[in-house]
């Protein structure tokens, strides 16, 4: 029986039939409907498999691309660290009329004028490329160009240092990328830490303003003269002030946490210097008396650097002796 139904379909065909014919063509009962599902589900597979293969060649275009893009900017971008914020001026504001402490700049300290010890201390920094002297008074300009130093003359109006930097770095001939505010009143400035402000900026880009603390000594927790300074754990400046900080509840000083005292150097990026003096007043600013409140009230980030060193700096007539009797002990002529 088999056999007659074999002859007779091969008869019907009028030929042998292929034993290796595709599956779709050896069923000739199958129903137009189930063919059509057949035929598109293969092609469906196949695009599958190329989208696949398109895929795998576009997640390694991109993982290539992007290792290129890397390697570019990190070429870049250490070709500009090299560069970055590289030409630096050391600025020394001074002005004759304080309400502390009037022609401080020009008191005697061991047979010098207080701002030529600090002019010849900060010749010492290594990272310094220019030194002028800011000030609106004569007489202390007569007295720095006498000992050699380039002055720039400045307005009354300053309000502050920083103020009478940006005026004083507007004058210069030449374009720096960082100004350095080193006080007039500390002669004994060490060179180290102005090079060491000047570091922190130049590799800290989201900050535009650096300064230095150090420990603050138990008896001068509630001096208003000394300023205080916190930070946060990755060096940046949270909150300056005259009063203690932090204050405890005892509202007496703890002789075993680290305060910190701030010391007057700062150092700015000149861009930001020239929008500091745009800047109105803040309360904070205004309350506590202190400009680099301006900077953080503002929402800027300032880099604190800590450094071991005996401030000293000048702040009334009673300093002075001071001074002077640690630069005879020290041998500092």
């Amino acid at each position: 029986m088999r056999a007659e139904v074999a002859i007779r379909t091969t008869s019907k065909m009028q030929r042998p039939m292929k034993t290796a014919r595709p599956r779709t063509l050896m069923r000739l009962n199958t129903s137009s409907s189930e063919l059509m599902l057949i035929l598109t589900r293969n092609r469906f597979q196949g695009f599958v498999q190329n989208l696949d293969f398109q895929k795998t060649w576009i997640v390694h275009g991109i993982l290539a691309g992007a290792a290129i893009a890397a390697a570019i900017g990190a070429s870049a971008y250490l070709g500009r660290s090299r560069k970055f914020r590289s030409r630096v001026v050391g600025i020394i504001p001074a002005r004759y009329a304080s309400s502390r402490f009037e022609g401080k700049p020009l008191v005697q300290i061991l047979g010098k004028p207080m701002i030529q010890r600090t002019w010849e201390r900060s010749k010492l920094a290594t990272t310094l490329d220019h030194i002028v002297v800011a000030t609106d008074d004569e007489r202390i300009a007569e007295c720095c160009r006498g000992f050699g130093a380039d002055v720039i003359m400045t307005s009354e109006s300053c309000r502050n240092g920083t103020e009478r930097c940006n005026e004083a770095l507007e004058k210069l001939e030449k374009k720096y990328d960082v100004v350095v505010n080193i006080q007039g009143d500390e002669p004994l400035i060490e060179p180290e830490i102005i090079d060491g402000v000047v570091k922190a900026l130049q590799v800290t880009p989201d900050a535009v303003f650096s300064t230095a603390v150090t420990s603050l000594k138990p008896e001068d927790g509630l001096d208003p003269n000394r300023v205080k300074c916190v930070v946060d754990n990755r060096g940046y400046a949270i909150y300056f002030s005259r009063g203690l900080i932090p204050y405890n509840k005892s509202g007496k000083v703890n002789p075993d946490f680290p305060y910190m005292l701030h010391l007057g150097i700062q150092s700015f990026d000149s861009k930001f210097l020239k929008v500091y003096s745009e800047l109105q007043p803040t309360p904070l600013q205004q309350e506590e008396d202190l400009e680099q409140l301006k900077v953080l009230e503002n929402g800027y980030k300032m880099k604190v650097i800590k450094v071991d060193h005996e401030a000293h700096g000048v702040d009334t007539p009673d300093d002075v002796e001071k001074i002077e009797s640690l630069m005879r002990e020290r041998n500092l002529y």
